[in-house]
């Protein structure tokens, strides 16, 4: 039995280095322009890569959280007493801080307890499938999902030695001739609402699928299964058809390994001629890889983009690559051919998530 969910996104708001706002994020994605630059938050003199996508001021995490909290919830027209029996829901990078951050964050915005989220790259949309769970189950009326990355010197490293970078300073999903990923400032929040409460819907939660291969502590599995279990698991839970899908915000960081096994994914559980027609594009070819923040900043991209109509390009095109037959968006932005779109992340260790949004 197909479930079938009354889930709205009714508030958001975004910060990246593409600006500030949702709507900054909506303009950003679809100019098509990266925001790469070299890095002047720290030093890189003993790095071989010198570039991300940073905004050139930003506060302290927490302030920036707290700001993006508010915001969305002012979007959403919640009140205080609303913020009071609602869910928050924290994704960020893990380390002995996170208590006290989840704690400041809920005092600050008035939410009385936050649950907090450090699987990797799939920390903000495993957060946002529980929230989902949440509302499904009648636990609450409303859940605040927020995540948060800021380019800083320690990942960056990590990254750089592990070779992961692009030594090129671009991002190129699934084109020959890519070079690896760059990371970004990524700070979001989005409300959900069950729709029988629901004030200003922007577009609705239809599903979400999550999956684990375990193959290996870094590289994909390059059939990708597990992804491919994540995307119908998320068609399945909202009763849509793979060839209903118009849109697919992948998670193609660039990555050689990477973009291959995502594309095997979508001809997977897409089937190939699906996967051949579909407008697919990832958006980190032109705001970065914000690492946990990652997933909830292109839910905001993803439902921005399909309630405007319109879907993003995918930046720095090369050339095709035989390894990834899809139909990518190359050059301008494409007009949204259905109302149905997916947004993909995938982590280290083979964790994958699917998210799949709705016009409303």
């Amino acid at each position: 039995m197909v479930e079938r969910t009354d889930i709205l996104l009714t508030g958001v708001h975004a910060t990246s280095a593409l600006g500030r706002g949702a709507e900054a994020q909506l303009a950003g994605v679809l100019a098509g322009i990266p925001a790469f630059q070299p890095v002047r938050r720290f030093d890189t003199g003993t790095r071989r890569v010198n570039a991300a996508a940073t905004l050139p001021e930003t506060g302290a995490l927490a302030d920036e959280l707290t700001e993006a909290v508010t915001a969305a919830c002012r979007s959403a027209g919640l009140t205080a007493a609303h913020r009071a029996s609602a869910a928050l829901l924290l994704a960020v990078h893990g380390g002995g801080s996170v208590p006290a951050l989840g704690a400041s964050l809920g005092a600050a915005t008035g939410f009385p307890a936050v649950r907090t989220y450090t699987t990797a790259c799939v920390s903000g949309t495993n957060a946002v499938a529980d929230a989902a769970a949440l509302l499904r189950r009648g636990d609450v009326d409303r859940a605040v999902v927020a995540a948060g990355y800021l380019v800083e010197p320690d990942q960056y490293a990590l990254f750089d030695v592990g070779r992961a970078l692009a030594t090129d300073a671009a991002v190129r999903p699934f084109s020959a001739g890519r070079t690896g990923l760059l990371i970004g400032d990524g700070v979001a929040a989005v409300v959900l609402e069950r729709a029988d409460v629901a004030q200003r819907p922007i577009a609705s939660l239809l599903g979400w699928g999550r999956a684990g291969d375990a193959f290996h502590p870094c590289q994909p599995e390059p059939t990708g299964r597990g992804l491919a279990r994540a995307v119908t698991a998320a068609l399945a839970r909202a009763g849509v058809a793979p060839e209903d899908i118009g849109y697919v915000n992948a998670n193609a960081t660039g990555s050689g390994p990477g973009d291959a096994a995502e594309a095997a994914a979508l001809r997977t559980a897409l089937g190939p001629t699906t996967a051949q027609r579909v407008p697919v594009s990832s958006t980190k070819s032109l705001h970065g890889h914000a690492l946990e923040a990652s997933g909830l900043l292109e839910l905001v991209v993803t439902a921005l983009a399909l309630r405007h109509g319109k879907l993003p390009a995918n930046a720095g095109w090369l050339g095709p690559d035989p390894d990834c037959p899809l139909d990518v968006i190359l050059d301008t932005p494409r007009p949204a051919a259905t109302g149905y779109a997916l947004t993909l992340n995938a982590a280290f260790g083979g964790a994958s998530t699917a998210l799949l949004v709705g016009a409303t």
